[in-house]
């Protein structure tokens, strides 16, 4: 097991790994991880939408959803949320403000394209036609409910959706085991659904789903559209992510671990292994 001070000093080198990808290859592993969370918010669906207890049914997404992380983790891809720890990196002046913010911009435009891809095949291949059509009003309910938040409450669910989720990956560093990165990465994901946290590229499978479904199956949908999603939910949602991903974990486990950290070096037994992984998340 890696400790935290080990977890700080490889994410320095696993972020000046990350913003040396090509665009090319940022967008393409970014693709990947938003088909994956796609996978897991319509698998979630599923399997809460015949549930009547409204508790036991957001378990059961709960329970689910994490599958989308499992991917990400094992697959190898490029998560936007995760990667707003790459701000470790730029507090230690390894890489450049540029190099993060081009980063982060394409691989979210990568998990845009990767996720509205799911929700577009998973709406026209019609599988919301299972479960004698209350798969359908799931999905749009599950829409509707995120765009008729207010802003301050979205961004807010944002700030502690994307806190546990670079906790999740935290975590997932600290096993040297696959199965020990999936058994961390679980919980922190588990229970940011299971609190109805918000998070930024499951909200783009989730709304554009509910947009879609909304007109294929004739859906009244009150509120939703494509506007209203990306100014009441995709805007406050994304900026509450950068600030409990980068501002809150980044910049906390900075302070904490490596500010003012003499002898900083990179654990050579540790390195290596990390930066293999450097594309997961």
């Amino acid at each position: 097991m890696h400790s935290p001070l080990e977890i700080a000093q490889n994410y320095v080198e696993i972020g000046i790994h990350k913003v040396r990808l090509s665009a090319f290859k940022m967008l393409v592993l970014g693709i990947f991880a938003g088909i994956f969370i796609g996978f897991a918010g319509i698998a979630s669906t599923v399997g809460s939408a015949t549930m009547e207890n409204p508790s036991l049914a957001r378990l059961a997404s709960a329970c689910l959803f994490p599958a989308g992380m499992a991917m990400v983790l094992v697959s190898g891809s490029e998560l936007f949320t995760g990667n707003n720890l790459i701000i470790i990196a730029l507090l230690q002046k390894k890489i450049k403000l540029r190099q993060m913010l081009k980063s982060w911009s394409v691989v979210f435009l990568g998990n845009f394209l990767g996720a509205g891809f799911v929700a577009f095949m998973v709406v026209y291949g019609h599988t919301p036609d299972l479960l004698g059509g209350k798969l359908a009003d799931s999905v749009v309910n599950s829409a509707v409910s995120r765009v008729n938040l207010t802003f301050a409450d979205s961004f807010i669910r944002g700030v502690l959706c994307n806190i546990l989720v670079c906790i999740a990956v935290w975590a997932a560093f600290a096993s040297k085991t696959v199965s020990g990165k999936l058994l961390m990465s679980f919980w922190p994901v588990m229970l940011f659904v299971l609190c109805g946290f918000e998070h930024s590229i499951a909200d783009i499978y989730f709304c554009l789903a509910g947009i879609f479904a909304a007109g294929e199956y004739g859906i009244s949908a009150q509120g939703l559209t494509f506007g209203s999603f990306l100014v009441k939910n995709l805007l406050p949602v994304t900026i509450g992510n950068i600030v409990g991903g980068a501002g809150i974990v980044g910049v906390g486990y900075w302070l904490t671990y490596l500010r003012h950290t003499p002898g900083f070096s990179a654990p050579i037994e540790a390195e290596q292994e990390e930066i293999d992984i450097a594309e997961e998340y």
